[in-house]
C-alpha cells in the first residue's frame, strides 16, 4: 500500500555502511525517476551514481547533515551511506529545472523504501567543492544528493509539541523524532 511505503520513507542519517548497494540497483532506481513526470517533458536531469567506498569518500565531506542537530557533525565511519545519487540539472537541456528534481528524488526514495533501504535527501551541499571533486562540466548544476543505505537508526513521527516546534531531535537512546503538523493544520477551508 502506498501509505505504508510513504511512512517507511523517513530521512535517515545513520546507515549500516557495510551493507552495500549494487550499481545496478541504483540504475533501477534512476530508471523509476526517468519514467516520472518532467515539466514540459524536457527531462533536464542527469544522475551521478556512487556505490563504492572510494566514490562515497569523495562525496561525503561536501555534505551537511541534520542542521537542527547542531552538535552532531554527521554520521561517523561505519554509519555513512552505502551509496549516493547526485541529481544534476543539465543547462544544455534547459536553464531552469522547476520541481523535476523533487519529483525524481521522492520517486527514487520510494523505490529504495520498497526494497527495504532508507535514504536522506540532502540539499545542504558545498556545491562548488563537490563540483570540483566530481570534475563536473559547468553546464551541470548540483540540485540534490540522495544518501542511501540500510538504516542504523530509528525515526519516529510525532505531533508538534505545545510550542509548535518543527525541529527534529534525538532522545537519549538515539531515536530520531520528527514533529509533523496535523492534517487539520495544513488543509484550508471546509
Amino acid at each position: 500500500m502506498l501509505r505504508d511505503l510513504v511512512l517507511r520513507n523517513r530521512s535517515v542519517r545513520r546507515f549500516r555502511e557495510s551493507e552495500r548497494i549494487a550499481r545496478e540497483a541504483l540504475l533501477e532506481l534512476v530508471d523509476l525517476a526517468r519514467c516520472s513526470a518532467s515539466g514540459a517533458n524536457f527531462q533536464p536531469l542527469k544522475y551521478l551514481l556512487s556505490a563504492d567506498p572510494e566514490g562515497n569518500r569523495r562525496i561525503f565531506p561536501h555534505l551537511r547533515w541534520a542542521g537542527y542537530l547542531e552538535d552532531w557533525p554527521g554520521p561517523k565511519e561505519g554509519e555513512r551511506p552505502a551509496a549516493y545519487i547526485v541529481i544534476l540539472g543539465d543547462r544544455s537541456v534547459r536553464e531552469q529545472f522547476g520541481c523535476d528534481h523533487g519529483i525524481a528524488a521522492q520517486t527514487i526514495l520510494l523505490g529504495a523504501a520498497e526494497r527495504g533501504w532508507n535514504g536522506c535527501m540532502i540539499g545542504s551541499i558545498d556545491r562548488p567543492a563537490l563540483q570540483r571533486e566530481l570534475a563536473l562540466a559547468d553546464r551541470f548544476e548540483i540540485l540534490l544528493v540522495l544518501a542511501l543505505g540500510r538504516a542504523a537508526e530509528t525515526v519516529v513521527l510525532e505531533p508538534l509539541d505545545e510550542k509548535g516546534s518543527i525541529r527534529y531531535w534525538r532522545d537519549e537512546q538515539g531515536v530520531h523524532h520528527v514533529p509533523k503538523r496535523s492534517l487539520d493544520d495544513i488543509v484550508l477551508g471546509p
